[in-house]
């Protein structure tokens, strides 16, 4: 059937076919843009499938655009430009091409004689040793695990990460071959430097043209093209200035290799805003893989380790205003947990294995078990998520409760509340860890939050809150206590950084007599318990931490361990009482 016709509808003269007004003006489209705007032929043929919803060939367009003469003189032309052994050369290609064309047809025709001859005995062929029986080749087939479940993940954005070797990258690679058999389908991998990608690309071409008979890869480009007319694009991205390469651009899946090398989640974010599509049939995707112990594992943990375990979906609410209507989303995410183990072809002799076992403690921690709490130079290495750290429960009423502040307006406020039992054990409760919030805000969702708690014995804010800094308005710790929230100021005198750091190390060692340590941390803390580990020390001051990373909620824990925190009941009990006494024993007065 010609294209741009259908058969006749019922009715109609049999004999004939009818054309379909709207594909024929599409395809004379086509055509234009193929003879006089020089647009490729294969992005031409994607094009005109989008607009039509019915598929043809780019050799077919090709042949369509130009006509025989005109086909002849562009080859004459090509093959004057030639040498003799250059043409040489392209005889025995056309020759290969053809004899390869022949032999599949060969093979059908083999096929369709062996199944319908039911008197002869049916009798194994076997194909020449350079040729596979396309049905018979597996071209890859995932791990039974975190692989297989990264690879049929429908969230919105993955995070495929932990320990080495456990076929992460490959995974990657693979993942957007899910939909190359659509012709809106435009997927971009990224590495960090073009020396990583030059690797990435290399593997490729070993999977790619065994998946898609046809596939070809442009190296100017650095992209490959698919029978289809999808396409996968491969590049580098090493800063958010690089990024703005892709600005502009309409991506289905995007996916990003190592993630943790970049500091922040800058760029994370501005490459989601390329991820659209006008097929509906293919789902957005955001993919990355990675390892702890990078100079981004923090925000990365953040984002995609701390919200819910591993291999459970959560979603981030997304809630803004467009045209005067409030629009509320949400972004779904996962993380997969990378282990070692579940690579079998790296596990077989345990010499890999070995090689991650015989590094330091921290990098051990990092790359052979995927311990994303493990930070090398961490300021607080005794810190333990398995012994600092317990589901919430209910406060006793009996244990005198405290409460701390670190404030911040473009940087986060954190407000921590603490509570101290009868043992001296100091357990921080609840954490308030919010931005963009004045003095008076901030001091109302503070006392919405400890509403329940009954009576603050004692409360510390930093004391720079204090100071009025040449204007004659009031202070940040003014207009606090305006509003109820009372505060007192914390130590600021020479030294106390370090000799708070020291007083956090003496909390969270464990005690000779009870091996329990004299700081616990409730698992509603989350940010808290993702930014302590994560402290680095100061490389300038290696006895106290480094004020450049995120440490507002230890400065706030900071003062509240140094207020002398103990419990009124039991410091009351202590104290010596004068008991009445009569003036005759005998008559009791």
């Amino acid at each position: 059937m010609p294209y741009g016709y259908d058969p006749a509808k019922k009715g109609q003269d049999k004999s004939f076919y009818y054309p379909d007004k709207k594909v024929l003006t599409k395809l004379e489209e086509a055509i234009v843009k193929i003879r006089e705007d020089q647009q490729p032929v294969r992005k031409v043929a994607g094009w005109l499938e989008n607009e039509t919803n019915r598929k043809l060939s780019a050799t077919r367009l090709h042949k369509l655009a130009w006509t025989k003469e005109e086909l002849d003189a562009r080859r004459e032309k090509r093959e004057a430009n030639l040498n003799k052994e250059q043409k040489k050369v392209k005889r025995l290609k056309n020759t290969v091409k053809q004899t390869s064309i022949k032999a599949e047809q060969a093979k059908r025709r083999l096929k369709k004689a062996t199944a319908k001859s039911s008197d002869i005995e049916q009798e194994t062929f076997e194909f020449p040793n350079d040729t596979v029986a396309p049905e018979q080749e597996v071209a890859f087939e995932p791990n039974k695990g975190p692989q297989t479940e990264f690879l049929a993940a429908g969230e919105r954005e993955v995070f495929y990460g932990g320990a080495r070797g456990g076929g992460k990258t490959y995974s990657l690679l693979i993942a957007p071959l899910r939909f190359a058999h659509k012709s809106a389908h435009r997927a971009l991998l990224l590495r960090r430097s073009m020396p990583e990608l030059r690797d990435v690309i290399f593997q490729t071409q070993q999977i790619y043209p065994k998946a898609f008979k046809g596939a070809k890869f442009k190296a100017q480009e650095n992209t490959w093209h698919f029978p289809s007319g999808a396409r996968i694009e491969f590049g580098y991205c090493e800063n958010l200035q690089d990024a703005l390469r892709y600005q502009g651009q309409s991506y289905t899946w995007i996916g990003v290799d190592e993630l943790p090398q970049y500091g922040n989640a800058d760029i994370w974010h501005f490459l989601r805003s390329s991820l659209r599509t006008v097929d509906t049939s293919i789902p957005l995707q955001m993919r990355a893989t990675g390892n702890p112990g990078n100079i981004g594992s923090a925000w990365v943990k953040k984002m995609f380790i701390d919200p819910a375990p591993h291999g459970k979906r959560f979603v981030e609410e997304v809630r803004f205003t467009a045209n005067g209507q409030e629009i509320v989303s949400g972004i779904s995410r996962k993380f997969i947990a990378a282990s070692v183990w579940d690579n079998p072809y790296l596990t077989q002799d345990h010499s890999y294995v070995s090689m991650l076992g015989s590094l330091p403690e921290a990098k051990r921690q990092q790359f052979l078990y995927g311990n994303w709490d493990v930070v090398e130079d961490g300021a607080f290495p005794e810190f333990d998520k398995d012994i600092h750290t317990v589901e919430t429960f209910k406060v006793p009423s009996g244990w005198t409760k405290i409460r701390s502040c670190d404030f911040g307006y473009s940087s986060h406020s954190a407000v921590l509340w603490g509570a101290i039992d009868y043992d001296d054990v100091l357990w921080i409760y609840r954490e308030l860890y919010v931005n963009k919030l004045t003095a008076d805000k901030l001091a109302w969702a503070i006392l919405d939050a400890e509403e329940p708690d009954g009576r603050i014995y004692d409360a510390v804010l930093d004391s720079s809150c204090w100071a009025k800094r040449g204007d004659v308005g009031p202070s940040i710790a003014e207009a606090m206590n305006k509003e109820g929230c009372r505060f007192r100021p914390s130590d600021r005198s020479p030294g106390s950084r370090v000799a708070g750091k020291i007083e956090m190390h003496k909390r969270l060692q464990l005690d000779e007599d009870t091996e329990e340590p004299k700081l616990i941390i409730m698992d509603s803390c989350r940010n808290l318990i993702s930014q302590l580990p994560a402290l680095p020390l100061d490389k300038r001051n290696p006895e106290d931490v480094d004020t450049k990373s995120e440490d507002h909620l230890y400065d706030a824990l900071r003062y509240m361990v140094m207020s002398r925190p103990m419990n009124k009941t039991t410091a009351w009990e202590n104290i010596p009482k004068q008991r009445w006494k009569p003036s005759d024993n005998m008559f009791g007065y």
